[in-house]
């Protein structure tokens, strides 16, 4: 069975070289090539934890991940981004807190359940599109065990592979400051 990395490890360079010399045998050598489509499923462009690389998305994906679900379910195709917003919002915060009240917290594994079942399809729609990795484990598990990191880091994925397509509507609302006001002296009568 053939094992299929993307992982191509950097050129040898001997210890007794010095760096113009390094350079010259660098320059010389071919790039490695990407791997194609039909070599394999590729690799995420971040990892599951690199949360913090990308802190709008972060504090988003946090405090509110109905809307970065609903950004992501609507740039996948699901329709409308305010039906997966609210259904992401019905089944995380709504199940979540009524489990949470009427077993005094014994039954907290039931609604991630169901949102991780919810969203485990729209992951599954992402890995297709872009042929990505299955990683760091199923679908499911990924959202049901690290349902908010599994949220940024398909955002990130989308934003990051749309970059080119230039889809209109991936950014998150950005604050930019108002212009710089100075009172001048006014006119006396």
């Amino acid at each position: 069975m053939k094992s299929q990395s993307s992982y191509a490890p950097p050129a040898y360079i001997p210890l007794g070289m010095s760096d113009s010399e390094s350079a010259i045998v660098l320059r010389n050598e071919e790039p490695p090539k990407q791997q194609n489509s039909v070599d394999g499923p590729v690799q995420w462009s971040s990892g599951i934890c690199a949360c913090c690389d990308d802190m709008q998305s972060c504090c988003v994906g946090l405090f509110c991940p109905c809307f970065l679900f609903g950004k992501n379910a609507e740039f996948l195709g699901s329709g409308t981004f305010i039906g997966s917003c609210m259904m992401h919002f019905i089944l995380w915060a709504l199940v979540n807190t009524v489990c949470c009240l009427l077993t005094e917290g014994l039954v907290l594994g039931v609604p991630g359940c169901f949102v991780a079942c919810y969203a485990c399809g729209y992951r599954r729609t992402l890995r297709s599109k872009y042929n990505l990795q299955e990683a760091p484990c199923g679908d499911f598990v990924t959202h049901f065990f690290c349902h908010l990191c599994a949220i940024c880091q398909e955002y990130r994925e989308i934003r990051e592979k749309s970059a080119d397509s230039g889809f209109p509507d991936l950014s998150l609302a950005v604050v930019t400051a108002p212009p710089v006001q100075t009172m001048e002296p006014g006119l006396e009568e």
